[in-house]
């Protein structure tokens, strides 16, 4: 056992010095998913298992401040995951404004990805909260999406466009011009940030059920058969030397 540990950091550190010879994305998005099969497979509870799986978020963002990457987004809460039981998210929401905190408390600027309004007050005033006091001067951005969903967020950006639109005076002819690519874009979630160029999901799962639709265009996608969990650094090195030794076209 001895000798795997030291054969893992062997390899661990031989990745990251060759991912020295690359350049990592600059967005980085991850699917955070198993939390509850992991719970089942080691026979916890599933609150044991969202705590786990919370806590390997704080540590994986520590692991990108080490490699320089300035953006995350990290899907905590979908619209779809509303829907369970009471109970399940009663403790998944204290879960989650503790791990925003201590995101915080890491010096990390956090801003919410996310329909705010189909969260309880208790988590939106948190959040508020947070990305209040987060540092100008941060190292890294996190997008804490929860209570996000693709398709939602596509439709409060063009709400909001025609909204925009509508107040200028425009007629419907004249807003049915003025809707494109690039004004859609300005009313999304993640509005001023570059779009992700890598996204990450664990469990097996091969989908983004919905994650960033519209800014994944152009992402490569890696997936990983380990629960969030149980989701080791070694891992997210292993993600980042495929993603730099493919080749990005980006549709040409």
């Amino acid at each position: 056992m001895e000798d795997d540990g030291l054969l893992y950091r062997v390899y661990e550190r031989r990745l990251t010095k060759e991912l020295e010879t690359y350049d990592l994305p600059q967005h980085l998005g991850v699917i955070v998913d198993g939390n509850r099969r992991w719970a089942k497979a080691a026979g916890a509870t599933t609150a044991e298992g969202h705590r786990m799986g919370a806590a390997k978020i704080v540590e994986f963002l520590s692991w990108c401040v080490d490699l320089d990457i300035p953006l995350v987004t990290v899907w905590m809460l979908s619209t779809d995951n509303v829907s369970r039981p009471a109970e399940e998210l009663g403790a998944l929401y204290g879960i989650i404004t503790t791990t925003v905190d201590k995101i915080v408390d890491a010096g990390y600027c956090v801003r919410l990805t996310g329909n705010a309004e189909a969260l309880p007050e208790e988590v939106r005033a948190v959040i508020a909260r947070t990305q209040q006091d987060a540092p100008a001067d941060a190292r890294l951005t996190v997008n804490v999406a929860i209570g996000y969903g693709g398709r939602e967020e596509i439709v409060d950006a063009v709400r909001e466009l025609v909204r925009d639109l509508g107040q200028r005076g425009m007629d419907p002819e004249q807003i049915a011009e003025a809707i494109s690519i690039e004004s859609i874009t300005e009313h999304l979630y993640t509005r001023g940030q570059p779009d992700p160029d890598l996204i990450i999901r664990t469990s097996g799962e091969q989908r983004l059920s919905g994650f960033l639709l519209w800014q994944s265009v152009h992402s490569e996608y890696w997936f990983c058969e380990t629960y969030w969990p149980g989701f080791r650094r070694v891992d997210l090195l292993r993600a980042l030397r495929d993603f730099c030794k493919r080749e990005r076209r980006f549709g040409a």
